[in-house]
């Protein structure tokens, strides 16, 4: 018997659909469509001293383990290293850096002129991350400095979160 064929039917398309949302991890929450949209977020959340929002810029313990462990080096097995180690270095230094720096830069006023990534970029599948952020901006006064407020940026899909505060990262 020959024959030829034709393709899913509408109901297989459909579930090959579903089992592809389904495969594919959700969007990060509390993302901005570029760097500079980001920045401005981190400095108003600075100026304000809102660290329960600056906490949301920042990856969360789920989007980490859904999203970004799945494709480091450290999560192969040969490395055996948990992710519980992993996620509570990075998250405890991130959370020292972002507690020293709402020490020195909470309450003040900054405006955006520029942001650099010094460490450049590194590839992973289905996500960027954009090391040692530099920010130059003016303060209330005028004069212009330049400062570290976060480490590093994650960019996926064309949406931008704060990876971590800890700017050794």
């Amino acid at each position: 018997m020959t024959g030829h064929w034709r393709g899913p039917t509408a109901g297989g398309l459909a579930l090959v659909v579903a089992v592809s949302l389904a495969c594919s991890p959700p969007p990060l929450a509390n993302t901005y469509e570029s760097a500079d949209q980001l920045v401005r977020a981190v400095l108003a959340a600075f100026a304000s001293r809102d660290n329960a929002r600056l906490r949301a810029l920042a990856l969360d313990e789920e989007e980490f383990r859904r999203i970004v462990w799945p494709a480091l080096p450290a999560a192969r097995p040969e490395r055996n290293l948990p992710f519980s180690y992993v996620w509570g270095d990075l998250q405890q230094k991130s959370d020292n850096r972002l507690r020293a720096n709402l020490g020195v830069h909470g309450g003040r006023t900054y405006r955006l002129q520029s942001i650099t990534f010094s460490g450049g970029v590194t590839e992973y599948p289905g996500f960027r991350v954009h090391r040692e952020a530099l920010l130059t901006v003016r303060d209330s006064a005028g004069n212009e400095h330049e400062i570290r407020l976060f480490g590093s940026a994650i960019e996926r899909a064309g949406d931008w979160k704060v990876f971590s505060f800890n700017a050794d990262d």
